[in-house]
């Protein structure tokens, strides 16, 4: 069992004002609370959208919530009164970062545009990631990870590789990529304003975050003009770029480099086909490359995963068991790291949840906080703002916030 921590991480004394919901912004503020960031979560007297999605042991601890949301204390703030706004501009005083995920106009709507913002905090990072730039003409669209997955060419690429249908990444790939981005881009500007003595207003958008990506990829003959080909990258693309199946199974496999493809010859008797003018050097197998993996699924079906896995060993190849979810959870290497920490939570009980990524033996990372309940915080980080008892029993008559059950 693992303790809830006190240490702190390379970000301490970093304070960073969260009003993002769902999956991307909240994801990118979990990374740097688990840095050591104090995230103060924002949020509507309904709360994050996805306290509701279940598993669940109690109503509004959904399992996603909990892992997304961990070193954070959440204060609610009803935005759209006039004592909720005035609140958030106070607690804006005392952070490094404001983070939101609704287009700037509706924030300009509700009083907390850049503007109004920097004029109570010139150092503030004012940081926006939503779904599309503000230049251009899809600004203000809808943006979900499957409609990104979607618009970026995630879902053609597998009927590009597949021949099938299109289909998403059974993951929330696009919040969770752009939502790294959006940390280091808040934390890049953070640096940035420590050093010169102002903040500044920074744009993160969801689409061009995912196309960033796949284009980096899949660019390909197009990357020259006029282009040298299509796009994509034709050994991802590859049909037999997958799982090879065994006599008794799967196992994942990347023959990569010239010593690889050498000792994969040789081990398979055919130390001829080294000189074989599809496989003999990387360009020529990148030419060839769906001859190259067609041959190897050939070659794999006929030994065992076990036996595979000892000679490609012993051959210096690649190779490694096809795990499933329940497989990576209970994995040894996991397990010795201690990757997978549990915890007791003070209302939902016994709890498993990824460790925080990367060892820091200077400053190490800890789960300090276990995602908290809605507005759990809310009295003691208006106190720490400065507002009286008397004035946060009034925001409470009002409605502009709320206390968290015990």
């Amino acid at each position: 069992m693992t303790a809830i921590a006190e240490t702190a991480g390379p970000l301490a004394g970093v304070r960073i004002l969260d009003l993002s919901s769902v999956v991307m912004g909240p994801y990118a503020t979990q990374v740097l609370g688990d840095l050591g960031a104090d995230i103060i979560k924002v949020e509507s007297p309904a709360g994050d959208n996805m306290r509701a999605v279940g598993p669940m042991r109690n109503a509004g601890m959904g399992h996603l919530y909990l892992h997304l949301n961990r070193n954070k204390r959440s204060i609610v703030l009803d935005l759209k009164t006039a004592g909720g706004r005035e609140a958030c501009l106070k607690l804006a005083e005392g952070c490094d970062a404001l983070l939101y995920n609704i287009r700037p106009q509706a924030m300009a709507r509700l009083g907390l545009s850049y503007q109004a913002v920097a004029a109570r905090n010139p150092r503030l990072v004012y940081i926006g990631a939503y779904g599309f730039g503000e230049a251009g003409p899809y600004a203000g669209r809808p943006a979900y990870d499957d409609l990104i997955q979607g618009q970026t060419g995630i879902a053609d690429l597998f009927s590009r590789q597949s021949g099938d249908v299109p289909r998403y990444a059974p993951l929330t790939l696009a919040d969770r990529a752009v939502g790294l981005h959006v940390a280091i881009a808040l934390v890049s500007a953070v640096l940035h304003a420590r050093g010169h003595g102002r903040g500044q207003a920074v744009e993160i958008p969801m689409f061009e975050g995912m196309a960033h990506m796949v284009l980096g990829d899949h660019l390909g003959g197009a990357t020259f003009d006029p282009p040298l080909g299509p796009t994509g990258y034709t050994r991802l693309l590859a049909a037999h770029r997958r799982p090879y199946a065994t006599a008794d199974g799967y196992l994942c496999l990347l023959i990569y480099n010239d010593k690889h493809w050498r000792n994969f010859f040789t081990l398979i008797g055919r130390p001829e086909l080294e000189h074989d003018p599809r496989f003999c050097t990387h360009t020529a197998r990148a030419h060839h490359i769906d001859e190259a993996y067609a041959f190897v699924a050939e070659v794999m079906r006929t030994r065992s995963s076990a036996g595979w896995l000892a000679d490609l060993a012993r051959a210096d190849i690649p190779a490694a068991r096809l795990y499933s979810v329940d497989d990576l959870v209970e994995d040894e290497h996991l397990q010795a790291t201690g990757f997978v920490h549990t915890l007791e939570h003070p209302t939902e009980g016994r709890l498993r949840t990824p460790a925080p990524l990367g060892r820091y033996d200077g400053t190490p990372t800890a789960i300090r906080h276990p995602a908290p309940r809605l507005g759990e915080h809310s009295r003691e980080i208006l106190r720490e703002a400065g507002c009286t008892d008397a004035e946060i029993d009034a925001l409470i008559a009002a409605r502009a916030t709320q206390e968290g059950a015990s």
